[in-house]
């Protein structure tokens, strides 16, 4: 049977991958070098797990002690160079790029959170946590208006969502790589469903009206 360890390592280092190429596709919009691009990678791909880390007191952060972590930001940043030329057209590719890792680490946040003692609610905020931190280091840094505070998209939720699956199946005892998988690709479906569909949640108070939405609201399909 597969070691929890295992599953951990590999969702973690698939995740990164996902989240690297988000960042470097950003990198290649905004015209940053090939420098950039890899800086951006690396802070979109490994942002939420040091933020997770640090939190769970892991010193120093699995990123800078497995040398595993490295390899996909470069490889990222390697293929953005190589094909976005051909690519630059389909911009929907940073947000599934972006959806696959937020279902990725979603997951493994919380497993590492339940691994380390935390209690259910802890380890659902801190598997949210790692999966929306990278995004925001990524956008913050590129100057952008970062995804997670959007009025107008659904960014944390599909998180949550996965987060709390996870949770409970760990406490149910039926966790696999199988259900792993499950979870990520509804956390994944439910992102791009959201983002295409203009799904957003309520403003912070009510009766105020989204910037630029018109009499039916925000329930265009993007392209």
């Amino acid at each position: 049977m597969i070691s929890i360890d295992i599953v951990l390592l590999w969702l973690d280092l698939v995740g990164v991958f996902f989240f690297a190429v988000s960042g470097s596709l950003l990198a290649a919009r905004k015209q940053f070098d090939v420098l950039g691009s890899v800086l951006l990678a690396s802070i979109a791909a490994l942002g939420g797990g040091v933020i997770r880390d640090v939190i769970l007191n892991t010193a120093p952060p699995v990123a800078f002690t497995n040398p595993a972590y490295l390899a996909p930001p470069l490889l990222a940043a390697g293929l953005v160079y190589f094909l976005f030329s051909s690519v630059q057209r389909f911009t929907s590719l940073l947000i599934l790029f972006d959806a696959a890792g937020l279902g990725l680490f979603c997951i493994t946040g919380t497993l590492k959170a339940i691994t380390a003692g935390m209690n259910p609610v802890t380890c659902i905020l801190l598997g949210v946590t790692t999966a929306v931190g990278g995004g925001l280091l990524r956008d913050i840094t590129a100057n952008e208006i970062p995804t997670l505070f959007d009025n107008r998209d659904i960014y944390a939720l599909p998180a949550f969502v996965g987060a709390g699956l996870t949770t409970l199946a760990w406490h149910l005892g039926v966790f696999s790589g199988l259900i792993a998988g499950v979870i990520a690709a509804v956390v994944f479906a439910f992102r791009v469903t959201a983002w295409r569909r203009g799904w957003y949640v309520p403003l912070a108070v009510r009766g105020w009206h989204r910037a630029g939405a018109g009499s039916g609201g925000n329930s265009g399909v993007r392209d």
